[in-house]
């Protein structure tokens, strides 16, 4: 069963959205990937925002360009917590556009936003938010880490 949603505008977002589902692979958390369009699709926007967890999921990461409405608007449907992705579209203005339309929601609808096409922060996130219950994953999470470091020291070591 997944524990981590990852939804986006268009097939488009699917590159930089790849990301955090290759985190989610890398640190072994179950995961579902669907394109989910605020714009176009609403209805299934609302359904997936007001029953995602009712499937299990324990956050969902939403992804969206432009205007960037996906993960304010699945915010304000489901009680999970929600990590919104800009994403620097073609019809962007220099992504800022999504940043700001994720960044700036009203008080009461919170949406964690990570940088502009970090999705891959947005996996080890919503890795770290599942991990709270699950020992076995705050384990990898704290292996993740330390794999960091030593890559880190192993780089600053060879410019000696």
């Amino acid at each position: 069963m997944a524990k981590v949603g990852i939804i986006m505008g268009s097939k488009s977002d699917l590159p930089i959205m790849q990301e955090a589902a290759d985190i989610l692979d890398y640190l072994g958390v179950s995961y579902e990937m669907d394109i989910v369009s605020a714009h176009r699709t609403p209805e299934k926007m609302f359904d997936y925002g007001r029953n995602a967890h009712k499937r299990g999921i324990k956050t969902i990461i939403a992804g969206a360009g432009g205007a960037a409405h996906l993960p304010g608007m699945t915010a304000s449907l489901t009680p999970l917590p929600v990590i919104g992705v800009p994403i620097k579209s073609r019809n962007s203005i220099d992504g800022w556009d999504s940043i700001l339309s994720i960044l700036q929601m009203p008080g009461g609808i919170p949406v964690a936003t990570v940088a502009l096409d970090g999705a891959k922060n947005a996996g080890i996130l919503a890795a770290k938010i599942v991990a709270v219950g699950e020992p076995e994953l705050m384990e990898r999470l704290v292996e993740y880490i330390d794999e960091l470091k030593e890559a880190v020291l192993k780089t600053a070591e060879e410019l000696k």
